[in-house]
C-alpha cells in the first residue's frame, strides 16, 4: 500500500502484516487527528473489542502538529508533538485491540486544500484494500475546518469505490459540535455502556492533550452521560452513556449534494422549534 508521504505508516498492534490487518477490517474510522478516533468512534471500537470475527481499524489523516499545548508540553516543537501524538495513538490502538492504524501524516493545510488530491488519493488506496461494513467519520456540521475537510476527502474517496465495495453504513460523528440538536428521527444513537473502563483508558492515554491543557477525557465522558439522560424527556434512562451521529449513508448511495443534505436536517430542526412555539403560544 504505497501512500503519498514518506513518513506515512501503518501500525498493527498484534504484529499482523499491514495488508492482512487492513483486509480483515469490518469497522473503520477516518479521522482528522490523533484522539479523534476515540472521541467519535467508540461504537465501532466496542463492537470489535475482544472479537476475532470483527476488527476495528482507523485512519488518522493529519499529523496533529498544530494542536494547542501547555504544561509539560508547552515547549514542544511541532515535530516533537507529531511524534508524541503518534505514539499516543499507538497506545490507544493497543488498549482498544485495533486491527490497524494508518497514519497518513498530511498537514492540515494540505487536507483543507480542495485542489490537493493527496489525502483523497491515500484514502482511496486504503479503502480499496478493505471492505468495511461500517465507516465512522466527522459530521458535516462540525465547526473544525480540518474535520469537515477530512469528511469531504473521505466522501470523495468512498464515492470512487465500486457500489458493491462501499460500506453498508456511513456515520458522521460528534467531536467539535454535538448532534443533540438533530431531530430524534434523524439521530443515530450509539449506546456505549459496555467496557466503560476501556472507554476511559482510550481517552486517558492522550496525555499531550490532557496535561497539555484540554480535558477531553472528562468532557467526552460527560457529554456521553448527558446524552444518555437528556435524549428522552418522558422516560427513564435506557443507557448510562450515549453518543449521536448523523446517517450519511445516502450520500454514498446517490449523488446527493452534501450541503443540501445538511440544510434539510437543519430545516427540520428549525421547523420543530417553530411549530412547538406556535402550538403552545
Amino acid at each position: 500500500m504505497k501512500l503519498t508521504r514518506d513518513d506515512a505508516e501503518i501500525f498493527t498492534p498484534d504484529g499482523t502484516p499491514p495488508e492482512t490487518a487492513w483486509a480483515r477490517t469490518t469497522h473503520l474510522c477516518i479521522a482528522a487527528h490523533p484522539d479523534d478516533v476515540e472521541v467519535m468512534a467508540l461504537d465501532g471500537i466496542l463492537a470489535c473489542f475482544g472479537r476475532r470475527d470483527r476488527w476495528f481499524s482507523a485512519v488518522v489523516v493529519t499529523d496533529g502538529a498544530g494542536c494547542p499545548r501547555d504544561g509539560p508540553y508547552a515547549g514542544f516543537t511541532d515535530a516533537e508533538m507529531r511524534a508524541v501524538r503518534r505514539h499516543e495513538q499507538k497506545k490507544a490502538a493497543c488498549v482498544g485491540e485495533y486491527s490497524a492504524v494508518a497514519f497518513l501524516s498530511h498537514a492540515s493545510g494540505t487536507v483543507k486544500n480542495a485542489a490537493d488530491p493527496s489525502a483523497g488519493h491515500d484514502l482511496g488506496i486504503l479503502l480499496g484494500r478493505c471492505r468495511p461494513e461500517v465507516v465512522y467519520t466527522h459530521n458535516p456540521a462540525d465547526k473544525h475546518d480540518t474535520h469537515v475537510a477530512v469528511l469531504l476527502r473521505a466522501l470523495g474517496a468512498l464515492r470512487t469505490q465500486p457500489a458493491e465495495r462501499r460500506p453498508a453504513r456511513l456515520y458522521g460523528c460528534e467531536v467539535w459540535r454535538d448532534l443533540d440538536w438533530l431531530e430524534d428521527r434523524d439521530k443515530v444513537v450509539f449506546r456505549l455502556d459496555r467496557h466503560e473502563n476501556i472507554a476511559a483508558a482510550l481517552l486517558g492515554v492522550f496525555d499531550s492533550q490532557i496535561a497539555g491543557g484540554k480535558r477531553y477525557d472528562l468532557a467526552v465522558m460527560g457529554r456521553r452521560r448527558a446524552h444518555a439522560t437528556f435524549h428522552e424527556s418522558h422516560s427513564v434512562d435506557v443507557s448510562r452513556l450515549a453518543s449521536f451521529a448523523m446517517d450519511l449513508t445516502p450520500l454514498i448511495r446517490e449523488e446527493i449534494d452534501l450541503a443540501r443534505y445538511v440544510e434539510e436536517h437543519i430545516r427540520r430542526f428549525a421547523d420543530d422549534v417553530s411549530a412547538r412555539i406556535a402550538r403552545l403560544g
